[in-house]
């Protein structure tokens, strides 16, 4: 049975090219097209909460990426399914489409996680920024699945799904300072503008939180997905490393002026600390998070021409507050700790003298030492020496920078930068 949510307009590919006759739904190839890239599967070695390596049992961009694509599923699935749904079985959102969304959404993000999202937005503060999303949406259109370089030729619906955020860098810019975050390359304006087939934002979707905020459904559901997996998935790593227990939470909470009374989201979670069923607390909290969703209909420049638009996802007020205390939660005892900001500094020096290093080699083409040492792949160098300007040169050092591993970024740092590192018969 057809799917009459989509359309012609939703799945057609940037390059005009049809799928008629291949034997996969235009969403399957999507997806497929992203699980078989070597991109996605060094999300395996990137970092999530903790370091990548540490242990086997935390998550990884890999496992984090894994467990926002099920439950964006699922909220599709609950969707079509909840008493009263505005969908039926022959017009529905494609759990495919949500799936490869989903599995998309921190392609783009460097080795050692937000802190090297950071630098790198540092490093390039003048030459257009960083931005992990934005570097998702270069993968996908430019970059990735081809020796040419010219991206996995992604439906409508699928670029869309993964454009979190739709303002240039230099919009944000005009304002003021660099941007630190939210924001595409201003190369990708030519992207946004296919995704939109062409219509200008209304006023009202002024750059910035204004315009972010008008996302497509399957973007709405990837971004709850994506902020359930964090405020949950990533307490029960915390918990077993050792960095959230009762005593902490409870002293965080005082501070706060937060209740964790038994029977508050704070009490329940030191319950299931005490207990030792942080995983049953978590796997519960989710499926009510899934339930706590639901669809209304939608009125905007974009809803004339796709169902994607004309739906807009409804969180209950309830649970939605609950996810922002457990993110804050987490952000304040976990990600501020002196531990966890060590290697965070850590990471950050590795990156920064990396892009140093190759900016004064390929950006700026400047000798080292007196020499002109070829410190990158032949293809890479061949690529680089081929941009027309230094900032495209800057660009493609940032690629090669964020592709890498948490693994080989550190390995590589070691062998150029420390004397007891390294071997000529190294690979």
């Amino acid at each position: 049975m057809r799917n009459e949510f989509y359309g012609a307009f939703d799945t057609e590919r940037m390059s005009g090219k049809s799928d008629a006759g291949d034997y996969r739904t235009p969403f399957q190839v999507d997806r497929d097209r992203v699980l078989h890239t070597p991109t996605f599967r060094r999300l395996q070695n990137k970092t999530q909460v903790f370091w990548s390596g540490e242990y086997d049992f935390y998550r990884t961009r890999l496992t984090h990426s894994l467990e926002v694509a099920q439950i964006g599923k699922s909220i599709s699935a609950w969707l079509l399914r909840q008493p009263g749904s505005l969908l039926s079985d022959s017009f529905y959102i494609d759990p495919d489409l949500i799936e490869a969304i989903c599995l998309s959404h921190d392609l783009g993000h460097p080795p050692f996680g937000h802190a090297g999202e950071r630098t790198l937005n540092h490093l390039l503060a003048g030459n257009g920024g960083f931005e992990g999303n934005a570097q998702t949406l270069r993968l996908l259109t430019e970059r990735i699945f081809s020796a040419k370089h010219t991206g996995m030729d992604p439906s409508r619906a699928f670029l869309d799904g993964i454009l979190k955020y739709k303002t240039l860098w230099s919009e944000l810019k005009a304002a003021g300072a660099p941007p630190k975050n939210h924001f595409i390359y201003d190369s990708q304006a030519r992207f946004l503008d296919w995704a939109l087939a062409g219509n200008d934002f209304p006023a009202e979707l002024s750059p910035g939180k204004e315009r972010d905020s008008f996302k497509s459904i399957e973007c709405q559901i990837m971004d709850w997905a994506d902020d359930t997996a964090y405020s949950l998935n990533d307490l029960s790593d915390s918990v077993r490393a050792g960095f959230l227990h009762v005593e902490k939470i409870e002293n965080w909470a005082q501070e706060k002026g937060i209740d964790f009374t038994e029977g508050t989201p704070l009490g329940d979670l030191m319950r299931a600390i005490r207990r030792r069923k942080v995983d049953p607390f978590v796997g519960k909290r989710i499926g009510a998070y899934i339930r706590a969703t639901s669809l209304e209909k939608d009125v905007n420049f974009l809803s004339a021409a796709t169902n994607r638009y004309k739906y807009r996802l409804t969180v209950d007020p309830a649970i939605r507050a609950e996810s922002e205390l457990f993110k804050k939660l987490a952000f304040d005892v976990v990600f501020l700790s002196p531990q966890l900001k060590q290697l965070e500094h850590k990471g950050s020096r590795m990156l920064r003298q990396l892009w140093e290093t190759l900016e004064t080699r390929y950006v700026k083409g400047e000798r080292i030492d007196g020499q002109d040492f070829q410190l990158l792949p032949a293809d890479t160098v061949r690529e680089i020496e081929q941009a027309p300007d230094a900032e495209a040169r800057a660009r493609l050092v940032c690629d090669y920078l964020a592709g890498m591993t948490d693994g080989y970024a550190a390995r590589t740092y070691k062998r150029l930068f420390s004397p007891d590192f390294g071997s000529i018969n190294d690979l």
